[in-house]
């Protein structure tokens, strides 16, 4: 059996004597690369934050950025790494290394102070320089050079920095380096190195102790390996089993990783449907579908935060049956179906049939989701309304999706899909049923946001009150129909 390595700033490292559960903060740390620090332990605050060579979307390789104090390291077996230390370019014998351009920035315009989180905005800021379709945006506002806050005159993406948390600098000198940064030259090795493919996925099964982690190298070798150990935890982005792994300690006797399966990672938009294969990050099929489904599109930006959507999957969202997730709502609002694949075959399941309780769901063991399917034509009006604490990288504690057809002033299809007012993501059956048929007036629409607010079975806890909870509901659709009435106005 090939030893486990993973590349790191150029140079192989093995990964034993790692345990399986190491996470890639936990070994770089341990091999001095101390830049990569430790804050939350959760992927909320990007202290951690590094380079993966990803297939990519406009170029072969794509450096994405992602939390490594979730990510095991043995999931990045025969991959390819850089840190915060890896930016800077070498210099002769005895003199210092030259800094990185976004280093330089963060440097010179003063958005370091205590420093502590400053390597994981360093490669989150990379991450997004290096983005190949990063263009200049000419001056429109006579401010900061763009036509909106969060994109700066240089083509920069302020979302690439959503999950980077700084609690000493002050965010206004970061974003000035940001939007100070060019674009990268000729020479750049790391530019270069967007050229060639990145690193094909290895089979990896590498055990320590009673403890072991199997990378299959396609879907019937991964479901046999899942038939003969049901118990074995399976994750893509590790967004959810990563915090498990470091909050409250939890160990698995097997994790099975299917990141990087072929079969979960395509995207077709054929006559009748779309189909999202469950290991696509919600990143790649954002950029990817590029608006072509504008619910998800919607979506996307209030779902965690660009390091988090780096490695967080549907098929994995969907799989943690959590009645807080962001996607099942838009996904059951699209009156999506999962198609869940085990050794025996596969069978398709209307996601507003997949949830059975909490955190349950009609999957059995040794089946896995393979792909998400969205049935075409989509809905004419729609929206995802998220009630956070705050704008971006925040748990809901509502979330209301809505998609609908209105032909000539009259309801023909409503669907809309709940998160956080049950113990399962729901289908607000009642409210569609008051608004099929009927026409979309201020009457209509108020008599349905009454019965909106009566769905579900919401809780006051530490996020909201089952009062503000149910007063959210519907205040959504008001906020839609307002909106909706704008639009046509206009």
């Amino acid at each position: 059996m090939v030893e486990a390595r993973i590349t790191v700033n150029g140079e192989e490292t093995p990964l034993a004597p790692a345990a399986p559960h190491t996470t890639v903060l936990d070994f770089l740390r341990e091999r001095g690369l101390t830049g990569t620090k430790e804050g939350c332990a959760e992927g909320e605050c990007g202290a951690c934050s590094v380079l993966v060579a990803r297939p990519g979307v406009d170029a072969p390789t794509d450096w994405v950025a992602v939390n490594a104090c979730l990510v095991p390291a043995a999931s990045l077996d025969g991959q390819e790494i850089v840190t915060s230390e890896g930016l800077a370019t070498a210099g002769a014998p005895g003199t210092p290394p030259t800094l990185h351009p976004v280093q330089e920035e963060m440097a010179v315009r003063g958005g370091s102070q205590c420093g502590y989180c400053t390597p994981g905005f360093v490669c989150s800021m990379a991450a997004e320089y290096y983005r190949p379709d990063r263009r200049p945006h000419p001056k429109t506002d006579g401010g900061n050079g763009s036509d909106h806050a969060e994109h700066g005159p240089n083509g920069f993406d302020l979302h690439a920095l959503s999950g980077n948390l700084c609690r000493c600098t002050g965010y206004r000198p970061i974003r000035d380096a940001a939007f100070a940064v060019g674009t990268p030259t000729d020479e750049d090795p790391l530019a270069r190195r967007r050229e060639q493919a990145p690193p094909a996925p290895v089979a990896t099964r590498y055990a320590r102790g009673d403890a072991e982690f199997v990378r299959a190298r396609t879907l019937a070798e991964t479901l046999r390996v899942l038939r003969e150990r049901p118990d074995a935890v399976v994750v893509a982005g590790s967004t959810d089993w990563g915090v498990e792994v470091n909050i409250r300690s939890r160990r698995a006797g097997c994790v099975v990783a299917v990141d990087r399966l072929p079969e979960l990672r395509d995207l077709r938009v054929g006559p009748d449907h779309v189909e999202i294969g469950a290991a696509l990050t919600l990143t790649e099929i954002e950029r990817r579908l590029d608006g072509e489904v504008p619910l998800l599109a919607e979506l996307f930006p209030q779902f965690a935060s660009r390091l988090i959507r780096n490695g967080a999957t549907l098929g994995g969202n969907l799989g943690t049956g959590s009645p807080i997730g962001d996607s099942p709502p838009a996904l059951l609002a699209l009156d999506a179906s999962v198609v869940l694949a085990d050794a025996d075959g596969e069978r398709e399941v209307p996601l507003s049939a997949y949830f059975t309780g909490y955190r349950q769901s009609v999957r059995r063991p040794g089946e896995l989701i393979r792909a998400v399917r969205v049935p075409l034509p989509l809905a004419r009006v729609t929206a995802f309304h998220k009630i956070a604490k705050r704008r971006f990288d925040d748990i809901s504690s509502v979330a209301v999706a809505f998609a609908l057809d209105v032909d000539a002033g009259i309801v023909r299809t409503a669907r809309i899909g709940l998160g956080g007012v049950a113990a399962t993501p729901i289908r607000a059956l009642a409210t569609e049923a008051a608004l099929e048929g009927r026409p979309w007036t201020a009457g209509t629409v108020e008599a349905a946001a009454a019965v909106l607010r009566e769905e579900g079975t919401p809780m006051d806890d530490h996020r909201a009150s089952a009062a503000y909870r149910s007063a959210m509901l519907g205040q959504s659709l008001l906020k839609l129909y307002a909106r909706t009435t704008e639009a046509v106005s206009s």
